[in-house]
């Protein structure tokens, strides 16, 4: 019950308790994660996605995706294709992506589950604000490295954690649907263990490139 969904690691430590649910941290990649007996249902799970009612063309939320999209358009060649991994119900980094000449495609468990996305492989793959839903994230992480390209980017979005303090008060563990909460030192984990190089971009934006 106490294994680690990234790395697998047995050994753990209680992290932080509160009224809804208990959090864990792991001894060797550091991830603080939630049980899975505090797990939404699948349906659960979507009802609360339902309530986003993000829109594609808002200023205010494309403003916030850009501190993930625009450094990492800094780096992709002309007419660079991709993939938004997990892109919710109002995809929008495709959007933007086609606004510089890029082409996204968008993919979602829920909102747009395509077999043929996933599929395919791409020169560069956005995650904004996906990661801390995944109640998986060792098997996610080997699914995303088969579809990068060499030279590829994997672009991630999530806030992180910094100590059990700050953890205490943090509005982000909050979220029902937030179940994974990574720190530095589970992404510089995770680089090692996937091969990859990390880069970190932002207070909440990391990029990786496999090596």
């Amino acid at each position: 019950m106490n294994s680690c969904p990234l790395c697998g690691e047995e050994k753990s430590t209680d992290y932080h308790q509160d009224k809804h649910r208990a959090y864990r941290q792991c001894a060797n990649c550091q991830l603080v994660w939630v049980p899975a007996q505090y797990h939404l249902s699948p349906q659960q799970e979507k009802a609360e996605y339902d309530k986003h009612q993000n829109n594609p063309q808002d200023p205010g939320y494309r403003q916030f995706l850009a501190r993930c999209f625009n450094p990492l358009a800094t780096k992709l060649k002309a007419g660079a294709v991709g993939l938004d991994f997990g892109c919710g119900p109002g995809p929008a980094i495709s959007a933007m992506a086609a606004d510089k000449g890029y082409e996204v495609t968008n993919y979602d468990p829920i909102y747009f589950n395509s077999a043929t996305a996933l599929s395919n492989r791409y020169e560069f793959i956005t995650l904004t604000e996906v990661i801390e839903h995944v109640a998986a994230p060792d098997r996610l992480l080997e699914q995303l490295d088969a579809m990068l390209k060499p030279s590829a980017i994997l672009a991630i979005m999530t806030k992180r954690v910094s100590n059990q303090q700050a953890f205490s008060r943090w509005h982000y563990k909050n979220d029902p649907t937030h179940i994974c909460f990574y720190s530095d030192k589970t992404f510089q984990w995770i680089g090692q263990k996937m091969n990859w190089q990390l880069e970190i971009i932002d207070k909440d934006v990391v990029f990786f490139y496999p090596d």
